[in-house]
């Protein structure tokens, strides 16, 4: 089973998984986009029992999702690189796809709350989108 590492941007705070995500998804919610700078993020589901930091703690920042449950942002509190998002309504982390040190080939199998895009953000093609959340993916 390959195991898979990643890294803030100044390297206070390394992390690891094991085995394959069980799934990729831009995200284009509000949130996402603020949080990047961007249009979207591109998070990898990892399950929570095979992820771990290595070094460092993150500083957590929290908010409410759509679900009204808490969704934890986990951060480099000194370079600002978030690192994954913890929504508490599923048992899967987003991990931020662009903090991977491992050479992978992943890529998005979803878009997600693409109702949110902005109007320039550009789709990958054959990639399925949903206006909000795929129905059975937490609240």
């Amino acid at each position: 089973m390959k195991n898979y590492k990643g890294k803030c941007s100044c390297g206070n705070i390394e992390y690891c998984f094991e085995g394959e995500p069980i799934s990729s998804a831009f995200c284009y919610c509000d949130n996402c986009q603020t949080h990047t700078g961007s249009d979207k993020w591109f998070g990898l589901w990892v399950l929570k029992e095979k992820f771990r930091f290595s070094k460092g703690e993150p500083t957590i920042f929290t908010r409410l999702g759509d679900s009204g449950e808490a969704v934890n942002h986990a951060f480099c509190g000194n370079c600002g690189t978030t690192l994954l998002v913890d929504p508490k309504v599923v048992d899967f982390y987003s991990v931020g796809a662009s903090t991977l040190t491992t050479e992978n080939d992943f890529s998005p199998k979803m878009a997600i709350y693409t109702a949110s895009a902005p109007k320039w953000a550009v789709f990958p093609e054959g990639v399925p989108k949903f206006d909000l959340l795929p129905s059975g993916v937490g609240g």
